[in-house]
């Protein structure tokens, strides 16, 4: 069964919807949990605590984790070479042994 989604792709999809998911997460833990104190994103600046502001508050804290970490994994995998696969033992012991045929001339 063949796909057209691919590698990037599909990460980067898989990014969207965890942080869709955290968004809701934080919107209906608003509507569960009765006094919760305003979070401050990157400690500095302060979210109201209602429900749009703990979804946005969750939505923008998991996007900026994931994504530094994604793009940390995207830059060191650019920057990578592939290292060589190794050889097959059984062919490095082939080519080690010395040829057999000699030129009778």
């Amino acid at each position: 069964m063949a796909t057209n989604v691919g590698g990037r792709r599909l990460v980067v999809a898989l990014y969207g919807v965890i942080v869709c998911f955290t968004g809701v997460a934080g919107y209906l833990a608003a509507g569960v949990v009765g006094e919760i104190e305003p979070p401050r994103f990157l400690f500095l600046i302060p979210f109201p605590a209602t429900r749009l502001g703990l979804a946005a508050y969750g939505a923008l804290t998991i996007a900026l984790i994931l994504g530094v970490l994604l793009i940390a994994v995207t830059v060191v995998a650019d920057r990578v070479d592939d290292v060589e696969p190794t050889r097959n033992r059984s062919t490095e012991a082939e080519e080690s042994t010395p040829a057999t045929e000699e030129n009778d001339e």
